[in-house]
């Protein structure tokens, strides 16, 4: 499984205009499922994400995580970032999991996610087309 994290201030993703998940200040983490990854896997990656000190502790220093400053996390399905860019120009995504594995870990770690951060976490939509801002 790779995570993908940056810090925000605010966060949403919209599919057809629509906003399917918004977060104020927190975490945006894109997240790619591979063939290999399970639900422990998924379990691990979410606790690494709640707990990652990110957030600057007031005296300049990253020591605060998300559980920390009660900071929110937006959840995007995103199978690109396996992507095998070492041979040509086309990328292969024979690194990330097929659909079925993908939508079924992607929605463990929805549900991992809204365990440890009850009320702060908010997706994008799986195998949609999706726009972040």
């Amino acid at each position: 499984m790779i995570l993908l994290i940056q810090r925000v201030s605010e966060a949403n993703v919209r599919v057809n205009s629509d906003i399917v998940g918004q977060i104020g200040p927190g975490l945006l983490a894109f997240v790619a499922i591979e063939p290999n990854d399970d639900d422990a896997t998924a379990r691990r990656l979410v606790e690494r994400a709640v707990a990652y000190r990110v957030f600057d502790d007031g005296a300049g220093r990253m020591n605060l995580s998300l559980a920390d400053t009660g900071g929110e996390l937006l959840l995007v399905s995103q199978f690109t970032l396996a992507a095998d860019t070492r041979k040509g120009l086309r990328p292969s995504f024979t690194a990330a999991a097929p659909p079925e594995l993908g939508r079924h870990l992607f929605e463990q770690v929805v549900k991992f996610a809204h365990e440890e951060l009850p009320g702060r976490t908010a997706t994008g939509r799986f195998g949609a087309d999706m726009k972040v801002a």
